[in-house]
């Protein structure tokens, strides 16, 4: 029997066959306005309901904007944090500001990858963490593409080993149909696309799992949306770009 972490996120269990398999490590790629920050923490808090502890690593956005954001869903972090059972890693202040200077666990040189993966281990041992996202592992290579397939294998490496079952988001840009940096594919358990694409003269999100190791999964592109409590994924319906939805 696969162990499996059940996400919680309406719909995405379904298509996974119940779950992520424990300790895979996922590529979470898509471009702007498709969701991913949301999806990310929605998996997270899902896990904090459930007794599972997690970390959120932020690399493009304040700490202080994040739980901001995630009260808007109703996602407030702020009393797992107290109870030690939930993290934010500040890896965009650089500890500059007031509001930074309060963060517990702070990449002081969010440019330096190895420094990165130092307070990473040091969050997910503190917390116990069995789930951990990172928003987002392009801007850890954006200048330096070469990078990438060594660096999400090693962030696969420290997740793994350590027993969290992890979602790497990844950038693309609007255009663009693939995953987000050369190699980086063949380096992750687990591949979900996020797309929004126009439909019939409106704008649509779906989702498509491309692979997800030791599980069978839905080849088929679904429908989502996203509500005042997060992402809601259409397991029943299948849609089709450049073309309609069908039941």
């Amino acid at each position: 029997m696969i162990e499996r972490v059940v996400t919680g996120i309406p719909g995405l269990d379904e298509i996974l066959g119940g779950g992520i398999p424990r300790r895979n490590v996922v590529l979470l790629s898509g471009g702007p306005g498709t969701g991913k920050s949301i999806f990310g923490q929605q998996y997270l808090y899902n896990g904090l309901q459930r007794g599972e502890p997690g970390i959120l690593v932020v690399l493009e956005e304040h700490p202080v904007q994040v739980r901001i954001s995630m009260a808007q869903f109703g996602w407030d972090v702020r009393i797992f944090e107290e109870k030690g059972s939930f993290a934010l890693v500040d890896a965009f202040t650089a500890g500059i500001g007031e509001a930074a200077k309060r963060e517990k666990y702070v990449v002081r040189d969010p440019g330096d990858f190895n420094l990165l993966i130092d307070v990473l281990r040091e969050a997910i041992k503190e917390v116990n963490a069995e789930r951990v996202v990172i928003d987002s592992v392009t801007t850890l290579y954006i200048t330096r593409p070469a990078l990438a397939r060594s660096m999400v294998l090693q962030l696969k490496k420290v997740l793994s080993g350590m027993g969290c079952t992890s979602i790497l988001v990844s950038q693309v840009s609007v255009t663009e149909r693939g995953f987000g940096g050369p190699g980086v594919e063949h380096a992750a358990d687990g591949i979900v696309r996020l797309d929004l694409d126009e439909i019939n003269g409106e704008l649509k999100r779906s989702i498509i799992v491309w692979k997800m190791r030791s599980t069978a999964h839905s080849m088929r592109r679904h429908p989502f949306i996203i509500t005042n409590k997060g992402i809601e994924i259409k397991a029943d319906e299948v849609i089709r770009v450049g073309g309609g939805i069908r039941e």
